[in-house]
């Protein structure tokens, strides 16, 4: 799929409009979906769609299979009739997410549309959520960890009573007959997490647009799958992390990034025939077109850090089953829709990896000019078989980072785009858009030449990240008319824009 030029936009549905206080799969999404087709794109690029924990963040998620509640459209609920009609007007704020506002909200209204629903045996979709009960492997453990932090009032797993901290079977079995009425209300939301992408997504393809997901390497450790399936993780044996994750000192951070997610124990993953990672990809390729891999060098080698640092500076690179591992991925799941996230400290082993499956490597403009003319980032240095961003989620705004630089740099920067100074965001996206990458994304705040309030995460930081929010008003009446002009003018128009020039 991405063999051929093409173009996307990068926008997590978090930022989508809509009244709700938080962006939704309903109408605006599909509406989205509307204009990149408009555009003339191939693909939508999102962040991990898993339920966020620590700092709202979806790289840090109580699940790596469940869905984020609060995406869920309530207007689509209460048409099913789970949910009087809401008015929504002047409740939330538009412009930024207030995640804890937003949860209150439609948390509550989720349980209210559940208990709606199971208590009626004759309401429409029950046979279709019972199947869906029935053919989720992972969802009893998930409701099942999301009753029990009601119970124990929000805290971290380990913190629970040790029978059921340390899960036996006939603790599994007491809690799932105590808890019972919990568990049913998070199978409900689920199951409409999954139902409302389901139809999303089928839009999109109806559009010509293909969904690129993400897929973080590593798990929270407060987690459904840490707290599920303690064997596959290096725990000590009261379930406590021996060593956590992170990167060294790198373009973001003097003292690495101490992420703290707990490491796997790949010998007994080996054992298992890798079956938790074949059932985490045939999950996401349930979902998705494309899987953006967060991190791929961590199935080579990743960066172990002693649990009581303060810092990532002292950890120590440790070797992953990177080969045996896809190996076993490709039997079990046929070729690989794989974008590898290859930034940062990549060695000559990572790229093996990553081109031993063909999979394309991604290349970021911002971080082309800090050296001379071998940087591997200038577009003058790409293979087709990789994919070009302005920037990342991780990233400022172009025009907010370009801003920030010093006139020697900017200057740099404006005589290899061959810019004036006044155009430099629009110089470097068709700078992107020419280059010789087979695929091309852009941060829909760069389409909207945004500055640096559009940032959606510093990392680093554990708060105050991922509200950002567009509004329609953004996007004037030629907006898509341009970018479409400027797509077909490269050749990555989709194949139904083609249809239609």
């Amino acid at each position: 799929m991405l063999n051929k030029r093409g173009c996307g936009v990068l926008l997590h549905p978090t930022s989508l409009p809509g009244p709700e206080g938080i962006g939704t799969l309903g109408k605006e999404a599909r509406r989205f979906v509307d204009l990149l087709a408009d555009m003339g794109m191939s693909y939508w690029q999102v962040l991990p769609l898993t339920p966020p924990a620590c700092g709202n963040s979806p790289y840090s998620a109580f699940s790596a299979f469940a869905g984020n509640p609060l995406l869920i459209d309530l207007d689509r609920i209460s048409v099913d009739g789970d949910l009087p009609v809401i008015n929504f007007k002047n409740s939330l704020n538009d412009a930024c997410v207030d995640f804890e506002a937003v949860s209150e909200m439609k948390m509550e209204l989720l349980r209210t549309a559940a208990i709606t629903f199971l208590a009626n045996d004759d309401v429409a979709g029950k046979q279709e959520f019972w199947n869906f009960c029935n053919t989720t492997p992972w969802l009893h453990y998930y409701a099942l960890f999301m009753a029990l932090r009601g119970r124990y009032k929000g805290r971290s797993w380990d913190k629970w009573p040790p029978g059921f901290a340390l899960l036996t079977p006939e603790k599994y079995e007491k809690a799932s007959v105590e808890l019972g009425p919990e568990i049913g209300i998070q199978k409900y939301i689920q199951w409409q997490f999954f139902r409302q992408w389901r139809e999303l997504r089928t839009y999109a393809t109806g559009k010509g647009i293909a969904i690129i997901g993400d897929i973080p390497i590593f798990v929270g450790y407060n987690s459904a799958d840490v707290w599920s399936h303690r064997e596959l993780f290096l725990l000590d044996a009261k379930g406590k992390p021996t060593v956590v994750a992170g990167v060294p000192p790198d373009y973001f951070s003097a003292t690495g990034q101490l992420w703290g997610n707990p490491l796997y124990d790949w010998e007994m993953l080996g054992r298992q025939g890798y079956a938790w990672w074949i059932e985490r990809f045939q999950s996401l390729l349930n979902l998705f077109d494309i899987i953006r891999v967060d991190h791929f060098r961590g199935f080579e080698a990743a960066w172990h850090v002693p649990v009581k640092e303060k810092t990532a500076i002292h950890g120590t690179w440790v070797k992953a089953p990177g080969i045996s591992l896809f190996d076993t991925l490709v039997a079990a799941l046929g070729t690989m829709p794989i974008i590898a996230e290859d930034l940062g400290i990549i060695t000559p082993e990572v790229v093996a990896l990553r081109d031993r499956y063909d999979f394309p490597g991604m290349k970021i403009v911002q971080f082309a000019f800090d050296s001379g003319p071998s940087n591997s980032y200038l577009p003058h240095n790409y293979q087709k078989n990789s994919v070009v961003y302005t920037g990342t989620h991780d990233n400022d705004t172009t025009a907010g980072w370009f801003a920030s630089l010093s006139d020697s740099q900017r200057s740099r920067i404006n005589t290899y785009a061959g810019c004036s100074g006044k155009d430099t965001v629009e110089c470097l996206l068709r700078m992107v858009l020419m280059s010789v990458s087979n695929t091309a994304i852009i941060p829909f705040q760069d389409l909207l030449n945004l500055g640096s309030e559009a940032r959606m995460n510093i990392p680093g930081t554990a708060f105050g990240n991922w509200g950002w929010r567009f509004s329609w008003d953004m996007v004037d009446q030629d907006f898509a008319g341009r970018i479409r002009e400027t797509v077909e003018c490269y050749g990555r128009c989709n194949s139904k824009c083609q249809q239609m020039s």
